[in-house]
């Protein structure tokens, strides 16, 4: 790798890790307010938050790779060539097919981190988040032992404690269960326990009042009692984590048999293989953001005021590429053996790349195809 080679990938990968952090930022704060809100409402803690949206970083960070890939070339490219260096290269004797090369392996190094990404780090979070997922649905302490705040632990039930003591007891006591549409009930009393039986959790209450409200005819019955007990197992979560989904499935799995993966987790042969074919695609679309945006860019010619027609340009055909990819998603969904299609976008980016750069080593080419308009004189 030559000097000018290095200059490149360094300018490419500084860039990239500058568009990379501000992209993930926006994406990653996003979809952190709505966990926040879901999570804390829940009554669970800081870090339990934390933890989830920490999960939920590599899926943002697989999202976020491409663009920042082809914005970094883009910049990068703008920049050389409004600051005449890549015109200063050209007069040296470097063609654009040589140009392109520290942009072949700023691209390679992308689709190695998300190659990374798609085969290993998002498959192990989602299973991760799964199942920590599941821990905290069931624990009915953190759903149900927050103190002086009303938590809505299941849809229709609301459940309020004034103090919980040391040793564990409750104090003043509100629950109201409004799921059957005839009928609505709320318990209070002065004390009660969480207790553990037959593999369930009771809500014992003692020296309380239960009133029963009957929606027809707007009667209301009520009801004191020394001590009754509430089965609250029902407004926590107990199923079990389902860790059969087919983007939880590893590679390796769907290579050596995906037909068994897409029957264990109750999907389409089609199905599977569109997403172990995905995994590879979505590296190697990195490598094409990266060419397109950098040859597009070529096309120009040296300008004090940018070359934003080409960028524009490039980003056009990069959309147009990812509107090939994705209708070509449904054929292949329906039948597997058109598995195929998926690199198509991929073969496409390609070509397109190569024959921009042939435009932007034949100049003549482009002069052919777009006459440029005569300047008027004053």
């Amino acid at each position: 790798m030559t000097r000018f080679d290095r200059y490149m990938l360094s300018q490419f990968m500084v860039l990239f890790g500058f568009f990379a952090l501000v992209l993930v930022s926006i994406f990653w704060i996003n979809k952190a307010v709505r966990m926040f809100d879901r999570l804390i409402s829940d009554g669970q803690s800081t870090w339990v938050f934390l933890e989830f949206t920490a999960l939920t970083l590599p899926g943002v960070i697989g999202v976020v790779l491409p663009i920042a890939a082809f914005a970094s070339a883009v910049y990068v490219t703008n920049r050389l060539s409004t600051e005449s260096e890549l015109t200063v290269m050209q007069a040296t004797g470097y063609s654009p097919w040589r140009m392109a090369r520290p942009v072949v392996f700023y691209g390679l190094i992308i689709a190695l981190m998300m190659s990374a990404l798609s085969h290993y780090l998002i498959p192990a979070s989602l299973v991760q988040l799964e199942e920590r997922r599941m821990e905290v649905s069931r624990n009915v302490t953190a759903k149900l032992l927050t103190e002086g705040e009303f938590l809505h632990p299941a849809n229709g039930v609301t459940f309020y404690i004034r103090e919980i003591t040391p040793e564990g007891e409750l104090r003043d006591v509100f629950l109201s269960d409004r799921r059957n549409p005839d009928t609505a009930v709320t318990y209070t009393s002065a004390q009660a326990y969480l207790v553990q039986e037959g593999g369930g959790t009771k809500l014992v209450m003692i020296n309380g009042l239960a009133q029963s409200l009957a929606r027809e005819g707007q009667r209301l019955f009520t009801t004191t009692f020394e001590d009754f007990s509430y089965d609250i197992s029902a407004l926590v979560s107990t199923n079990a984590a389902n860790l059969n989904r087919i983007t939880f499935a590893s590679t390796w799995d769907l290579i050596t048999d995906a037909r068994a993966v897409a029957e264990r987790t109750n999907v389409s042969h089609a199905q599977a293989l569109s997403v172990l074919h995905n995994r590879f695609t979505s590296a190697l679309m990195c490598v094409i953001a990266a060419l397109v945006g950098f040859a597009t860019l070529l096309l120009g010619s040296y300008s004090r005021f940018g070359i934003w027609r080409q960028i524009l340009t490039a980003f056009v055909l990069l959309v147009g590429l990812k509107l090939i990819e994705g209708a070509l998603a449904g054929p292949v969904l329906r039948s597997a053996m058109l598995w195929p299609l998926l690199y198509l976008p991929v073969l496409g980016g390609v070509g397109l790349s190569v024959t921009l750069l042939y435009m932007a080593a034949h100049p003549g080419i482009l002069r052919r195809l777009m006459p440029r308009r005569r300047e008027v004189s004053a």
